[in-house]
């Protein structure tokens, strides 16, 4: 639902926009000593993280931050500052510190903000990455696109009218130099007609945090992973990942998906489901399995199998990735998951991670966008991506297959049920 302040904020910035000249630096980038000014928008540990990589391998300034929760503004800040510190630069001033249900928008206000990182809970990115397209304002999101239906035809609709503004989704697996590699031979034919192919994302659990004071909406919120309504379950915050790579490696979605899923290994906290098997079926014929699961405290391995007429193809985070077949290939990445590289081979620089370059160059590519003016619209992307989980999450849902149309045209739209306005308090 959009609050009032929310479609004054739009209202107000597409009409600023309208009649604001835009400085050439604002249209075709910024001067390469330029800092860009960073606003991040929920402050945990996954946007930490990804601000701290865009500080250290960029020229970024983080200039204001967002949070619900003070708790969460409260730690944040002296990392922060730290990274500003580490650059010879301020610290981020008080006055550009927001909390509250409303504090993204009054951060978008900033005409000090160039760019935002979006790493709040997922049933909130439409909203705001719709107020931060309003306001002009460059934005990274975390994946998913959305957590339902509708929220994905928001997130596309305003890809359809992004200008002069880069827009990223956190698929950063698109920018991990060992996947790029492979996938370039993929599309080169190494393996051939790919006949089908093998997902599966094996995660370990997550730690519940509550306490007698807190509310139900805020202790869901801060479980947000626990809660479909919030996170849109494990295919959504996790399985995404590899969907997205199958539909890179494919060229396109699938057109039909079936499947089961369980509350096995869960503790009975929350309704998000712990496991999923959905078989996909794509054009020509090509079948796709997927297995996901979030339990336990031992993390698996996750991985992407193609079975071609000439190869198989394997990507996996920790287990290497390479090509066997006619056109044998092998990236470098240590094959066994459960090894350590050797003295000599770290000394060589052999990685055990397939992931080890991703967030860097994920991150760089998106301020150096920014600087030259060569601005990135990767929503069409992550929309598809996020659709192609909601499509499994549906067929396991409902226990039936269910086709692309059918989950398209349902517009499913999901209601938190949240009362956000008792967390607007004074900091």
């Amino acid at each position: 639902m959009i609050s009032t302040n929310r479609r004054s904020f739009i209202k107000g910035a597409a009409a600023l926009s309208a009649f604001t000249v835009l400085s050439p630096t604002a249209v075709f980038g910024f001067a390469a000593n330029s800092a860009i000014r960073v606003g991040i928008i929920g402050c945990g540990n996954r946007g930490t993280s990804v601000i701290t990589s865009m500080s250290k391998h960029t020229s970024i300034q983080i200039v204001a931050m967002a949070d619900l929760f003070p708790d969460k503004l409260k730690e944040a800040k002296p990392k922060f500052d730290a990274l500003n510190a580490a650059k010879g630069l301020a610290a981020v001033s008080d006055s550009h510190v927001f909390q509250g249900s409303q504090a993204y928008l009054r951060l978008l206000e900033r005409a000090d903000v160039d760019a935002v990182l979006i790493s709040s809970p997922a049933y909130t990115h439409p909203e705001i990455v719709e107020a931060a397209v309003a306001a002009k304002k460059h934005f990274y999101c975390e994946k998913p696109a959305a957590m339902d239906v509708f929220g994905c035809r928001q997130i596309a609709a305003v890809g359809k009218e992004l200008k002069n503004l880069s827009g990223v989704f956190g698929f950063q697996i698109r920018y991990a130099t060992p996947y790029v590699e492979l996938m370039q031979r993929i599309h080169a034919g190494a393996i051939g007609d790919i006949i089908n192919a093998q997902l599966y994302y094996f995660s370990s659990g997550l730690p519940v945090v509550q306490s007698p004071e807190m509310s139900y909406d805020e202790v869901r919120i801060r479980n947000q992973f626990f809660f479909r309504d919030l996170s849109g379950g494990i295919l959504l915050d996790q399985g995404v990942h590899m969907l997205d790579v199958c539909n890179w490696a494919l060229g396109m979605t699938p057109v039909s998906a079936i499947g089961m899923a369980g509350y096995n290994g869960g503790s009975g906290f929350g309704d998000a489901f712990k496991n999923y098997q959905v078989i996909y079926k794509y054009p020509q014929d090509i079948s796709v399995s997927f297995h996901s699961t979030q339990f336990g405290g031992t993390f698996g391995d996750v991985c992407a199998r193609f079975i071609g007429s000439k190869g198989i193809a394997v990507a996996t985070y920790s287990g290497g990735v390479y090509i066997n077949g006619e056109n044998a290939w092998d990236s470098g990445i240590l094959r066994e998951s459960t090894s350590q590289a050797s003295r000599e081979q770290q000394a060589a620089g052999v990685f055990t991670s397939s992931l080890h370059d991703s967030n860097q160059k994920k991150v760089t590519s998106f301020v150096e966008s920014i600087e030259s003016g060569n601005f990135l619209n990767e929503l069409d992307t992550a929309v598809d991506s996020t659709l192609t989980a909601i499509l499994g999450r549906q067929a396991a849902t409902m226990q039936r297959p269910v086709t692309w149309n059918e989950m398209l045209f349902s517009n499913e739209r999901i209601d938190p049920s949240l009362d956000l306005s008792q967390f607007d308090q004074s900091r």
